[in-house]
């Protein structure tokens, strides 16, 4: 399979988390963005990545969403499970899902641009960094009052996700599903800010412990945060 992706989409990490976890092998294309549109829209007619091409025979050429790709992957490899067989169960976990893709992991991208253009300009100071963090702040709208609001919307789901995934490694019922991969994906651009670092410390055990389950390498900033448990 294909994976064409931004390397440092926590979307795309969705992805790679699925299909490490599936056991499925794969190679992935880095695209530039803005370029990306060349590339993709004719596959999905979409523009936005994850983008997966299964290149099997009898397959659709492309998967251009995330949870698209999530129902695809587990058609074709259905254990081990990340959906549920209980409907009730499914339902919670499809709605957390998409509150993670919808609402926090934009503000999550609010928060760690901002961080990136700011007190971590350190962390890549090369002009082409520094210009795609410009492209991204501007293309998003990311703004002192925009950013305000979207850490506040972190404060309050991290509170929400604290009452499941502190006394429990799942966030819906006794095991493993699409809902874990999506926070650990999400909120994995938090392990660079040592603010997050401190406060939710159980946030990153817990992220080190889905991507160590899935094969996947640790995002930046969380080897730091695993020495500091």
């Amino acid at each position: 399979m294909l994976l064409l992706q931004f390397s440092t989409s926590h979307y795309c990490r969705k992805a790679r988390l699925a299909l490490g976890y599936k056991g499925i092998s794969y190679q992935v294309k880095n695209l530039t963005p803005g370029l990306h549109l060349l590339e993709i829209k004719p596959l999905t007619g979409l523009s936005t990545v994850p983008v997966l091409m299964p290149q099997i025979e009898g397959q659709p050429q492309a998967y251009g969403d995330s949870t698209q790709i999530f129902k695809f992957l587990e058609s074709l490899v259905p254990t081990p499970a990340m959906f549920f067989s209980d409907p009730q169960l499914q339902r919670e976990v499809s709605l957390l899902e998409d509150w993670l893709d919808e609402s926090i992991g934009t503000a999550t991208r609010f928060v760690y641009y901002d961080f990136r253009a700011k007190e971590g300009k350190g962390i890549d100071p090369s002009l082409a960094s520094q210009a795609v963090i410009r492209v991204v702040r501007w293309q998003y709208g990311i703004n002192e009052a925009a950013v305000k609001l979207a850490a506040d919307r972190l404060v309050n789901a991290l509170e929400i996700l604290s009452h499941r995934w502190q006394p429990s490694p799942y966030l819906v019922g006794d095991r493993f599903s699409i809902a874990d991969i999506a926070a650990a994906a999400l909120l994995s651009p938090l392990a660079l800010i040592p603010q997050y670092r401190q406060d939710y410390p159980w946030l990153f055990e817990r992220i080190g412990q889905i991507h160590q389950l899935c094969g996947e390498t640790l995002p930046p900033g969380l080897e730091q945060s695993v020495e500091e448990l």
